[in-house]
């Protein structure tokens, strides 16, 4: 996420906390929300449970926005820490298992990196979003519905009404063409 990024998110969360704007909060419910629920879901969480926390957090986002401090971190890391402590909190309300709170799997995604990395990141980031664009529209909807929307094959394949073989069988093929799109570029 980029400076520019983090001032039009900055800046979105103070419309929502000063005016209750709900297209600015629109706009942040539509990116973070896959997000959160991709990494809830990445912490052994149900698409279930990832989805009512991620509504929480959001509804967190919409009555608490004034509380986000933009000179102490980005939208990001304050929404990714609130879904991390709320994530805490439902474990211990489940009482399922002893966990250790410093565990490294536990800790929201590092927001926070240097210039070079970033740009790094901005052009590998334009390379895959350019190779996806290359692909079959089938394919790329089927990699956007399982990276980007933490969706299982089983729910992809539920969800379009295809067999879960094709299901697979497509992400297996965008990957081989994303590799040799990616490395005829890089070579």
């Amino acid at each position: 996420m980029d400076a520019e990024e983090r001032q039009r998110f900055a800046a979105l969360a103070k419309a929502v906390a000063n005016d209750r704007d709900q297209q600015a909060f629109s706009i942040l419910f539509d990116y973070f929300a896959p997000r959160l629920k991709a990494w809830l879901m990445r912490q052994r969480m149900t698409s279930g449970e990832a989805e009512e926390l991620v509504q929480e957090i959001m509804i967190v986002l919409w009555h608490k926005a004034d509380l986000y401090d933009a000179t102490r971190s980005s939208l990001s890391t304050w929404l990714f820490r609130i879904a991390r402590n709320r994530r805490i909190d439902m474990q211990r309300r489940a009482n399922t298992r002893i966990f250790d709170e410093t565990d490294p799997a536990l800790q929201p995604p590092l927001t926070d990196i240097g210039a070079e990395e970033l740009i790094a990141n901005d052009d590998r980031d334009a390379k895959i979003r350019a190779a996806v664009g290359q692909l079959p529209e089938e394919q790329r909807d089927m990699l956007r519905a399982a990276f980007f929307l933490g969706q299982s094959h089983s729910e992809i394949a539920e969800s379009t009404g295809l067999p879960l073989g094709t299901v697979k069988s497509r992400i297996r093929l965008a990957f081989g063409k994303l590799r040799k799109v990616l490395e005829r570029e890089n070579a």
